[in-house]
């Protein structure tokens, strides 16, 4: 059974840091797009990274540029998401998901079929 569990969301001042884990179980990440993603309170969801571990392409939402740096190890089955210098607007439930690297599309969320089940992500004073 394909499953993914996030774990590393908290609390975390402006201008601090988290790194979120993504552990993947019942498939193997070499075929596979994993993303991470995140959704604020009224609000869509949205993309945040991704990342191919076929080609090792990575892909950033534009808001996250700079700031936040998508991993992977493979030997693992693990994706990571290294996020420097948080904001309060990014303060989120965060998810990680997967597709198979050949349907993939785009960096966002009707591309990907398989979802965690989040973390919260609180960035506050």
């Amino acid at each position: 059974q394909l499953q993914l569990v996030e774990s590393g969301g908290g609390l975390v001042q402006p201008g601090g840091s988290l790194r979120l884990s993504c552990a993947a179980s019942g498939f193997t990440l070499d075929t596979y797009v994993i993303g991470w993603f995140r959704q604020a309170p009224g609000k869509e969801r949205e993309g945040v990274s991704c990342i191919s571990s076929v080609d090792g392409r990575l892909y950033y939402a534009d808001s996250v540029k700079g700031r936040f740096t998508i991993s992977r190890d493979n030997a693992k089955n693990m994706v990571y998401l290294q996020m420097n210098s948080l904001r309060p607007e990014d303060t989120a439930v965060y998810y990680c998901a997967a597709q198979k690297w050949l349907r993939f599309r785009l960096c966002a969320p009707p591309s990907f079929g398989s979802w965690g089940q989040g973390t919260q992500v609180t960035v506050s004073s």
